[in-house]
């Protein structure tokens, strides 16, 4: 009976803390990952590079089961940016790229596909025609 309490009480133990130390594994994980976007924005990097260090760094640090989504990650470094804007204030600026408007580039992509797949159409009537071409005039 005792043993049965003992190992009740150290899983009830392990069920509080296990929540908070993933918890606080994700917000310090957010923040470096707001460190190193925001270094690497400052030291003159373009947004592809350093957004791709930082989501890296995230996904890295967060672990467990479930992926961190880019929106996510671009969420973690943005509370990390307005809740330190002190110590990120150069970075302030940057934020913009974090969120673009997915609706415009999926319009963007989808036109992209629609020109490539006329072009192709265009390039394929023109291989029925033959290379040869016939004189209007030769009687």
């Amino acid at each position: 009976m005792q043993r049965f309490k003992l190992k009740k009480i150290i899983l009830l133990t392990l069920g509080i803390i296990t929540p908070l130390c993933i918890q606080i594994s994700k917000v310090n994980a957010g923040s470096f990952g707001a460190e190193i976007f925001c270094t690497m924005r400052d030291g003159g990097n373009d947004h592809e590079s350093s957004w791709d260090a930082a989501y890296t760094y995230i996904k890295k640090q967060k672990g467990g089961f479930f992926k961190v989504s880019p929106k996510q990650a671009a969420s973690q470094i943005t509370e990390s940016v307005i809740r330190d804007r002190e110590k990120y204030s150069y970075c302030v600026e940057y934020l913009d790229n974090l969120h673009p408007n997915r609706k415009l580039q999926r319009e963007l992509q989808k036109e992209a596909k629609r020109k490539e797949k006329l072009k192709k159409e265009l390039e394929d009537r023109n291989e029925d025609f033959p290379e040869e071409t016939i004189e209007r005039y030769s009687y």
